[in-house]
Order: structure tokens, then C-alpha cells, then sequence
């Protein structure tokens, strides 16, 4: 048993050089470093903009000082393990999507020269809609934790005794079935295939912007990296904030209260004509505050994160990185 055991943990060894030698595995463990910092860096926020989304009246303050006194900090949290546990899988395969897509669509002159700006879009909008099909299931889970108080309030049924992701998953799963999981799909396709075209076309486009020639050697600084990825963020957010409105209103339906929207289409009509059509904006100042921060962390971690693998002496690289930072 002992040999069998110390037998696994040598083929784990040698699995993980080997892993990191490849062009794949560094970019799937940088893309996870970057997941992984901007789930932390702004989930607090995400929870704000989804109970504003799904409020009809209450400033963002309100709405927070709400959550923190009835249900206290943690409520803030709440969800947080299912986009976490597979962000660096869904984050590693969005930007290996990405690399792949953007030169294929992008005409430049050698392997070595970066894709064209319409490569840049068109791997943006077509790693979007890949993606859709990983982050639907994911949302949806994500969605009903962070609105669980509220569901549980206007229901009779014991809803509050979902404790976790796999408890939500669960349920959804044996009373909706897997069409149940994929709740939203179709919105969430239409929300993040032109929005990723405009976040990645946005990122490259500032950062050559802020720092000439760097989208060739990849040596822009950690202020250049921040701005733009930050930039990248909001810039895609706004583009897309109204569909992400209708898509958190149709993902917050649940077996639990009666069906409210039959559609994208009913949703976004009855919307309107119900709350006008500031409803479609509700939440915006949330979402692009976290934008920037999430945004400027998911690039910062994942190009460091590539320095660190593909530069050897990625160490001096990074203190010449943190003094532009602080001059």
C-alpha cells in the first residue's frame, strides 16, 4: 500500500515539470492564476450587482448595508465555491480559446508578430461563446446563492437549506433535468460572444497604447497591465450590461415561485414596461467599479504568471516591474 502510494505521488512529480515544459500547460496555469485573483479581488461586488439586478428599489449602499445587518459579511461571499472551484479550468481554457481563435482569424506576418486587431475581435467573440457553454451551468448555481434569502422569503418551501453549490446543483438537476442547468443559455451566448470580442480587442489595443511596442516583447509594467486589463473590463460591461440584467432575472427563476418571463424577449419587454428602462442599468456603477479591479487582476496575475514561466530571469524582471510601478 505504502508503495502504491509513494508510486503515485513520484508519477505526480514528473507529471508537473513536464506539464509546465509545454506551451499549454503554462498558459492553463497562468489563465488559472488569473481566474483565481479576480474571483477574490471582486466577488463581494459581483454579489451586490446581482441582489441590485434582481431588486426593484434600494441604492447599492442600501442594498449592502441590507445584506451585512439581516445576513451578515459572509452573505457577501455566498456562491463563491462553484465559480472558484472551476475557474481555473474555465479562465485557462478561455485564454488557450483565445490563442488559438485570434491567430486563426488574424492575418500577421510571421508566427512570431502578434494577430491583427480583427483576429484579436473574432477570437474574442468566438472564445465567448465557447465559454458560454462551461460558465451557464456555473451562473446559474452562482445566481441562486447569492439570491437564496431572497427566494427563501418569498417561498414557503425550505430553500435556505442549500448550503453549498453541490446542494443547489443537485436540486436544479433532479427537478429541471439538464435542460434545467443550461437555464439561460441562450442569453449568456448573446451577452459574452460580443463582449469578449470587446474585452480582448480593448486589452490589446490600451496596452500597446500605454506602452508602445509591448504587445510584441511583452514587457509593458504592472501600471500598463492594470489600466488596460481594467479598461477591458468596463469596456465589455457596458457594452453588454442590459443582456446581463435579462440574464440574471431569467437565471433567479427557480421551481420555487411561479415562472415570471417566458422569454429573453418577455423578460425584456415586461422589464421594461414595469420599471422603465433604467432597470436595464441597474447595478452599472457596481459592475464597472469591479470591472477594473477583477479585470486589472486576471491580467496582471496572468502575465506575470507567463513571465515567470517563459522568462528566465523573470525574478529581475519583476523588481524592474515593481519600481516603474511605484515611480
Amino acid at each position: 500500500m505504502y508503495e502504491s502510494w509513494a508510486g503515485n505521488e513520484q508519477n505526480i512529480m514528473d507529471f508537473w515539470p513536464e506539464f509546465l515544459a509545454s506551451n499549454w500547460g503554462r498558459e492553463f496555469v497562468a489563465g488559472g492564476c488569473g481566474g483565481v485573483a479576480g474571483i477574490l479581488s471582486g466577488y463581494p461586488l459581483d454579489t451586490l450587482r446581482i441582489r441590485q439586478q434582481q431588486s426593484r428599489a434600494g441604492s447599492a449602499f442600501g442594498i449592502l448595508r441590507s445584506i451585512i445587518g439581516n445576513e451578515g459579511p459572509g452573505a457577501l461571499y455566498r456562491g463563491m465555491g462553484a465559480p472558484l472551484a472551476t475557474v481555473t479550468f474555465q479562465n485557462a481554457m478561455a485564454f488557450q480559446s483565445y490563442a488559438i481563435l485570434s491567430r486563426a482569424f488574424g492575418e500577421s506576418g510571421s508566427s512570431q508578430d502578434p494577430p491583427s486587431y480583427q483576429g484579436v475581435a473574432l477570437g474574442g467573440i468566438g472564445t465567448g461563446a465557447l465559454q458560454s457553454l462551461m460558465l451557464t451551468p456555473i451562473e446559474l448555481v452562482k445566481i441562486r446563492l447569492q439570491l437564496q434569502d431572497r427566494a427563501c422569503a418569498n417561498s414557503h418551501e425550505l430553500y435556505n437549506q442549500h448550503n453549498g453549490p453541490m446542494s443547489v446543483a443537485k436540486s436544479i438537476f433532479q427537478r429541471e433535468g439538464l435542460r434545467g442547468m443550461y437555464r439561460g443559455l441562450t442569453i449568456t451566448v448573446l451577452r459574452d460572444a460580443p463582449s469578449h470580442g470587446v474585452y480582448f480587442w480593448t486589452y490589446e489595443y490600451m496596452r500597446e497604447k500605454l506602452h508602445p511596442g509591448c504587445r510584441k516583447d511583452g514587457q509593458e509594467s504592472f501600471r500598463t497591465m492594470i489600466t488596460a486589463g481594467g479598461l477591458a473590463g468596463v469596456a465589455s460591461w457596458i457594452c453588454c450590461y442590459p443582456l446581463d440584467v435579462v440574464k440574471t432575472r431569467l437565471q433567479a427563476q427557480s421551481h420555487l415561485s411561479p415562472v415570471q418571463y417566458s422569454g429573453i424577449v418577455d423578460c425584456l419587454r415586461r422589464s421594461v414596461k414595469e420599471e422603465g428602462y433604467g432597470v436595464l442599468w441597474r447595478g452599472l456603477g457596481t459592475a464597472v467599479v469591479r470591472a477594473f479591479f477583477v479585470n486589472g487582476a486576471i491580467f496582471t496575475a496572468y502575465e506575470l504568471a507567463l513571465r515567470c514561466f517563459f522568462n528566465n530571469k523573470s525574478s529581475i524582471s519583476i523588481q524592474q516591474e515593481s519600481a516603474i510601478w511605484e515611480n
